[in-house]
């Protein structure tokens, strides 16, 4: 693949694949979902604004910190005109996003400090581990795994917003 110009204003969907690191296939799911566009050209061939280049790194960074793609196409949605987010557009965003990551922190710390009992023997019946639930005494509690559930996601899951269904990732 041919390195555009640095001056190019218009990325092919194969440019933007090689400078982003992004496949293809993903780029097309990304436009699909609304999360970047580009135009057509007389011949249908695709064609990207060079600062879609920054729009799909913000992506790809929220991807990896687990932020799903509903809510990181919510947060591209408050940008004016839908722009490319700025250095102050992340900061915004990141910081509204923070509770939710200390949650998934919370729970992965959780997972792993207490399932290594079960891991080790692997057999799921030791009456000390926390996966079991005898009777289901617990679903009285509510859904999920409850043992591991943080004290905080477990009232959010007991008592959700009204009008919010159960988040991705949940229990």
């Amino acid at each position: 693949m041919d390195k555009p110009p640095f001056d190019a204003k218009e990325l092919t969907v194969g440019q933007l694949a090689a400078r982003s690191g992004v496949a293809v296939t993903a780029l097309h799911f990304y436009e699909g979902k609304g999360l970047i566009r580009s135009r057509r050209t007389p011949g249908n061939q695709r064609r990207f604004t060079r600062d879609t280049l920054r729009r799909v790194a913000f992506i790809r960074t929220a991807q990896r910190v687990g932020i799903p793609l509903r809510t990181i196409a919510e947060a591209l949605r408050t940008l004016p005109d839908e722009r490319t987010p700025t250095q102050e557009d992340w900061a915004r965003l990141s910081a509204a996003w923070r509770d939710e990551l200390d949650i998934r922190i919370d729970q992965m710390v959780r997972l792993r400090d207490r399932l290594a009992d079960c891991i080790g023997c692997g057999c799921l019946s030791l009456e000390r581990c926390l996966l079991r639930n005898r009777d289901d005494v617990l679903g009285d509690t509510g859904p999920g795994p409850r043992r591991l559930l943080t004290r905080r996601l477990a009232q959010e899951t007991r008592n959700p917003p009204a009008g919010e269904e159960e988040r991705e990732g949940e229990g």
